[in-house]
């Protein structure tokens, strides 16, 4: 998967007129043929499945080459399968979740055979901006519930990630049409015009600052927007944890895709007495999982050289301030942009690691003595993509999910609330907006029109209802208005 310069240049080289154009055809193609039937639909995720299936080894092969050091594995568990298994759960819930819903219908003429049905349309065209962090996953995870939906989308992944993007493209042109499913790749300029196209709904995942200037663009065509962000996923270890436990899930989430994941924990804070046990344990499971005479291979390179800065520069900070650094790598030599994970103990409220997402392989472990200040600092934060707890009180537990608002949560374990196919995933407030996986996910990308039929009598003018009134109806009404 080497490309020169003259190729990743070609990438970049799609403007606005290709775009609109394509965008123009799939809509007219939506309107002349109509929303497609459930077999349409369900053949459509079954190519997507087939993609993945057949091109598995060379995605892999391209998200190493992109990342310049990812694990084979990595690739295939958080991206390929991950995107597989989401789709096939999609497809096989196409037909019940296509079914018109029967309401309350309207008093009284539901008495006299009138109803009220709810139809799930397809919206027409979705846009999905993609990420470079899990690009595969990110990209057609909101793709397959858009096509389920009966939609047709046009994709925008990340420039970050060109080999897979590219490949992506060619991939997904081998099976649909043109007017069905399509691919775009370039630079951040490309991606400007893509968010100012009026697609019919937009997807975009990424940080808060470029979702604020994406959902700007779409207001100029009253697009609407699911939003999928980030921020500083907290982890409360309570008293009542298991610390070994909590260490080993929580290392081994952070360390996943070397800690470039939207959910993946990103401020720790630990009871008092359990911070030095807690950070001994980080550091057993850390050799445990990556000892030293096996190498760094299993390790996932830091997307960039600006990004591997920018992280060193956390670690950094602290440490020139006098600031307690711990190396869970222990004797792990490390290589071109891979890291070893860090935790950064107590850094100053005013450091950049206690201010930024992180988005790497350091850890902030905060002490604490009193769960109720916890929550205060979280709710004084904005709103989380994802929020942990480890402990067994239940009185705890509860009070961390009444008075907390976060995205979506996991007690007692790391980032499998976003496994649950039939659960809705999204953020709130800062965040994101918006979700999809489960049924709410194939009812982001609908239309919910309702339907009324009338029935076989009209009683509107026996009860009075229509001019002239009556001397009475106004003493009626009135009097219906009972609480």
């Amino acid at each position: 998967m080497k490309m020169n310069s003259e190729e990743l240049a070609r990438l970049q080289a799609v403007d606005e007129t290709v775009l609109r154009a394509c965008l123009e055809a799939m809509k007219a193609a939506q309107t002349r043929n109509g929303p497609p039937d459930a077999a349409l639909r369900m053949d459509r995720l079954t190519r997507l499945m087939v993609l993945l299936r057949d091109r598995a080894d060379d995605f892999c092969a391209a998200l190493d080459a992109d990342f310049d050091g990812r694990a084979r594995e990595t690739s295939l568990m958080s991206d390929v399968m991950a995107t597989f298994n989401t789709v096939k759960y999609a497809r096989g819930r196409v037909r019940r979740w296509m079914k018109p819903e029967r309401r309350d219908g309207v008093v009284p003429f539901n008495l006299f055979g009138a109803r009220v049905d709810v139809q799930r349309m397809p919206k027409g065209v979705v846009g999905i901006l993609g990420p470079w962090n899990v690009p595969l996953f990110t990209t057609l995870a909101p793709l397959a519930f858009a096509l389920a939906a009966g939609n047709r989308a046009m994709l925008k992944p990340s420039e970050f990630v060109p080999r897979t993007s590219a490949l992506l493209q060619s991939a997904v042109q081998d099976v649909f049409a043109a007017d069905e499913v399509a691919v775009f790749t370039g630079d951040a300029a490309v991606a400007g015009a893509f968010s100012a196209l009026p697609f019919d709904h937009l997807v975009f995942t990424g940080s808060t600052t470029t979702g604020i200037r994406v959902m700007r663009a779409a207001a100029e065509n009253l697009v609407p927007v699911t939003l999928e962000l980030g921020g500083k996923s907290p982890v409360i270890v309570g008293r009542s944890a298991d610390v070994g436990l909590a260490a080993e899930r929580i290392v081994t989430a952070k360390v996943m895709n070397g800690g470039q994941v939207c959910v993946s924990p990103d401020t720790v804070h630990v009871a008092d007495e359990l911070v030095e046990p807690f950070i001994v344990a980080c550091e057993a499971v850390h050799r445990r999982l990556f000892p030293p005479a096996a190498g760094d291979a299993a390790l996932t390179s830091v997307i960039d050289a600006r990004h591997f800065a920018r992280i060193r520069g956390y670690v950094d900070e602290i440490r020139s301030a006098g600031g307690r650094v711990v190396d869970c790598g222990g004797g792990l030599a490390t290589s071109g942009r891979k890291l070893a994970l860090h935790l950064v103990v107590d850094p100053p409220a005013g450091s950049r690691i206690a201010r930024e997402e992180i988005f790497g392989p350091v850890l902030q472990v905060e002490r604490y003595a009193d769960i109720a200040a916890v929550i205060d600092r979280i709710n004084a934060a904005p709103r989380p993509l994802a929020l942990y707890y480890f402990g067994t009180d239940r009185a705890e537990e509860r009070q961390v999910l009444e008075r907390t608002l976060s995205g979506g949560v996991a007690i007692n374990d790391v980032m499998l609330q976003v496994a649950a196919h039939d659960a809705p995933f999204g953020g709130v407030g800062a965040s994101g907006m918006g979700v999809y996986h489960g049924r709410e996910g194939f009812n982001e990308f609908c239309h919910p029109r309702t339907v009324y039929r009338s029935g076989w009598w009209d009683p509107r003018k026996a009860l009075g209802l229509v001019p002239p009134y009556s001397k009475k109806l106004y003493g009626r009404l009135s009097k219906a208005l009972r609480v």
